[in-house]
């Protein structure tokens, strides 16, 4: 088994980040997400220059996970309230850390690299004095909630996600401490 280190993430790998992000969030979308919205999502939210951004914003902190000396997975984690009312209504705890994104390359799923950065995710969180964390997770994506489902997280409520020109519906699910 491949060891795997997980860290933050330094500007440096902004570029490395932005390409993982364009290998994974693809596979996270519902079938017959169109390729030409996620191209604008990817290009507006996940390429080199928003992971720049990222990572030298104090509410976040970029997590990378790091197997061979190549990153295969990073986790986003955004301190704060919700700042959907929805998601806010269903998350009243205070304070909470979002996992706002947390993606894993294929060729690593079920080699520990998810377990790794959702430990690193959570140690972050309690280190800071969280009351708990939250997430949104696509509703068609089974394999994501079966993963979260693992950890304690439970479903608190629903919020949709734009994706280009077309929304989505998540789950927002909770994990209190």
């Amino acid at each position: 088994m491949t060891t795997v280190t997980v860290d933050r993430a330094g500007l440096w790998d902004a570029e490395a980040l932005s390409d993982v992000a364009a290998a994974t969030f693809p596979l996270a979308c519902p079938p017959g997400s169109d390729m030409e919205d996620i191209e604008v999502f990817l290009a507006e939210v996940l390429s080199g220059e928003r992971f720049g951004e990222y990572l030298s914003d104090p509410a976040r902190t970029v997590l990378k996970a790091v197997a061979d000396d190549e990153i295969v997975g990073y986790a986003i984690l955004h301190s704060g309230p919700p700042a959907d009312p929805a998601v806010a209504t269903a998350i009243s705890l205070d304070p909470v850390l979002e996992i706002s994104k947390m993606y894993v390359l294929p060729g690593h799923h079920g080699t520990g690299v998810s377990s790794a950065l959702m430990h690193a995710a959570l140690e972050q969180a309690r280190g800071t004095g969280c009351a708990g964390v939250w997430l949104g997770v696509n509703q068609q994506n089974l394999r994501a909630q079966r993963f979260y489902a693992r950890y304690g997280f439970r479903q608190v409520g629903t919020r949709t996600f734009t994706v280009g020109r077309q929304v989505h519906h998540d789950y927002v699910l909770r994990l209190e401490f």
